[in-house]
């Protein structure tokens, strides 16, 4: 029987993907990390594989054929689990969107919504795909926000992207109930936490960006959660038992799935 398990996970050369990273580095895993940059920090110990692909996600599929070739070359059997945990994320230009008009801005809108939610997707269609008949424990985890769930002045597009990102969530998630053997996938908000992305938020123009206050007093309060603790909590919400039958969960907010894919596809497929 295969005892070893697969991973793998985008956005992983720093903040909450290296965390999640250095703590998955263990023996019997395999990690594929995709990323602008490997980290030369990270080394595989004995009995754990490590492949570090350098892509940028901005265009996403290349990457993702490079994932569904490499899985289809694995023995079906060769994997007691596999899972893709879709990490990377990106701001675009902090302003009010009609401030965005601009060459430069309007750049960083596509960019952010490539790599916020045309990579995930991407690289989900052809993992679920090369995978389908695998008979591993398969899971998607996304990393979203609570900002795809409320909106915020300045950040159409980074709160767009994340609203995507749950929302095909949920529509994979009753593609994949349908099937026998069918993926579990979840959409995790995984609140706060001390990373780049927080600093280029709380570094922002005040004037174009009215919730600035907020996020400096986030770090000067010290509510915000390190990379590594997160990375811990992500990780122990992925080998729930229940993992995915709420196919859209904040990390702050652990529910018990009990209403279950049933009730999930029932809802979610209401007009």
């Amino acid at each position: 029987m295969a005892s070893s398990h697969l991973f793998i996970i985008t956005g992983a050369s720093r903040g909450l993907g290296l965390a999640l990273a250095r703590q998955l580095l263990q023996p019997g895993h395999t990690l594929i990390l995709i990323a602008r940059h490997d980290n030369t920090s990270l080394h595989a110990p004995p009995g754990a594989r490590l492949e570090q692909w350098q892509h940028d996600l901005s265009e996403a599929a290349p990457a993702a054929q490079r994932l569904g070739e490499w899985l289809g070359a694995q023995a079906p059997h060769q994997h007691a689990s596999a899972t893709l945990i879709n990490n990377a994320g990106q701001l675009a230009h902090i302003a009010p969107l009609s401030q965005c008009a601009g060459g430069t801005e309007q750049a960083s809108i596509a960019s952010a919504l490539r790599v916020g939610l045309e990579a995930p997707m991407l690289l989900t269609a052809h993992f679920l795909a090369a995978t389908e008949h695998w008979p591993a424990r398969r899971k998607v985890l996304n990393i979203s926000s609570g900002l795809g769930r409320r909106p915020m002045a300045a950040q159409a597009t980074y709160c767009a992207a994340k609203a995507g990102l749950d929302h095909f969530t949920r529509c994979v998630a009753l593609e994949e109930a349908a099937k026998p053997h069918g993926a579990r996938i979840c959409s995790l908000a995984p609140g706060v936490i001390d990373t780049d992305m927080q600093l280029q938020l709380r570094s922002a123009d005040a004037a174009t960006f009215p919730d600035r206050e907020r996020f400096e007093s986030l770090h000067t309060q010290q509510q915000l959660t390190s990379a590594r603790d997160t990375a811990a909590q992500v990780l122990a919400w992925l080998q729930r038992p229940d993992f995915g039958l709420e196919p859209v969960a904040d990390i702050r907010s652990p529910g018990t799935g009990a209403s279950g894919t049933g009730a999930a596809r029932e809802k979610y497929a209401t007009p």
